[in-house]
């Protein structure tokens, strides 16, 4: 198939539309709105399940019913929209059913405005809702990759019966790339055994995530506890960019990584040994790699559409025997490749000062 020019937001639907997506229940919200019109078109084309629904809130509890019945079911929204449906994310998470949430994050905190953030990194990676979980987060840098994960994230879901997000700033929702879209996969022909489709020849399925007794809590969270083990074993997924020499490496996501990239070729036309580290799942993040990665080199430099929400995954990983340092931008602004360049350089400068011999410690 040939490449076209595909709108972020429009490649995200029309992926989800192609991966086998059977009900949609959304609301419209800046600068995700083109994705839930697009599901208007299409799904009612396809004689599919559309519903703009009164509230994120309500969007969310017709998603839950809907993927209860085994279809494949999704919603998208904005950042405020998904801190609403919070509540539905740990219904939703603790009966174990698939559904794919797209986010396209917008400046916060409150209402904020509509320009592109990063804002949404700790409440879909740390919370996305109470209890013992975490959902598989998805975080594309391009519009081809908008697309790719947003597949990949249905054949999560199912695979995990968990909630698989994909999160992409305004900014990738909004611009428009050159993008293949694989063909429309055919719709599954029948339910998983644990849908509720009626109990006509079988024993009655229960989907809840209600226990009254703490025994019976109790090991549905060892059960999740399995599932999300299971998860980050199999399911982590990243770019390192020029890392192998690197002695300063950057670590940024989404449309700042792409800022950091094109900081790194810069920076590598003077002779600066720097790479570019890209996480690709939010969660599972990439620890083991980005702690070997740390291993062999002297700093790291983490730059975020926010005030350094992935900064503590990082200084987690790697602890205190590196220098890790931080650019961030907030309130809808993006980055420049000078302002990355420019830290990177001045980083790079103080380690260098410090250590006779760059990258050994």
């Amino acid at each position: 198939m040939s490449k076209q020019l595909l709108k972020g937001n429009v490649a995200l639907a029309e992926a989800a539309v192609r991966a086998g997506c059977q009900a949609y229940f959304g609301y419209p919200i800046t600068p995700q709105t083109e994705l839930l019109e697009h599901m208007a078109k299409r799904m009612v084309e396809l004689e599919r399940t559309f519903l703009q629904a009164e509230s994120e809130v309500a969007a969310i509890n017709m998603v839950y019913g809907a993927a209860a019945t085994g279809v494949r079911t999704m919603t998208s929204s904005s950042s405020p929209g998904i801190s609403l449906m919070q509540e539905g994310f740990s219904y939703i998470a603790g009966s174990e059913v698939p559904v794919v949430i797209i986010d396209v994050m917008r400046g916060g905190p409150g209402l904020g405005n509509i320009q592109p953030s990063q804002g949404d990194y700790n409440q879909v990676t740390k919370t996305a809702g109470h209890g013992d979980f975490h959902p598989i987060v998805l975080a594309p840098a391009t519009v081809q990759e908008a697309i790719d994960l947003t597949m990949l994230a249905f054949d999560l879901a199912d695979k995990y019966r968990t909630i698989a997000f994909v999160i992409a700033d305004g900014a990738i929702g909004q611009m428009m790339e050159p993008a293949e879209l694989p063909p429309m996969r055919e719709l599954p022909q029948s339910r998983p055994s644990w849908a509720l489709t009626g109990a006509v020849g079988r024993k009655p399925n229960l989907v809840n995530s209600l226990y009254m007794g703490a025994d019976g809590l109790e090991e549905l969270n060892l059960r999740l506890q399995d599932k999300l083990a299971a998860i980050q074993q199999s399911e982590v997924r990243y770019e390192a960019h020029l890392t192998e020499d690197a002695e300063l490496v950057l670590v940024a996501f989404g449309t700042a990584a792409r800022v950091a990239k094109t900081a790194v070729q810069h920076l590598r036309r003077q002779g600066m040994p720097v790479g570019l580290f890209r996480p690709i799942t939010l969660w599972p993040f990439p620890e083991e790699e980005l702690r070997a990665l740390a291993d062999k080199t002297a700093a790291m430099l983490v730059v975020e559409m926010n005030a350094g929400q992935m900064l503590h995954d990082v200084q987690r990983v790697v602890g205190r025997g590196l220098s890790v340092e931080f650019l961030g931008r907030m309130g809808g602004q993006i980055p420049l490749p000078e302002e990355v360049e420019t830290a990177a350089r001045a980083l790079y400068e103080r380690v260098l000062a410090q250590a006779p011999v760059f990258g050994k410690r």
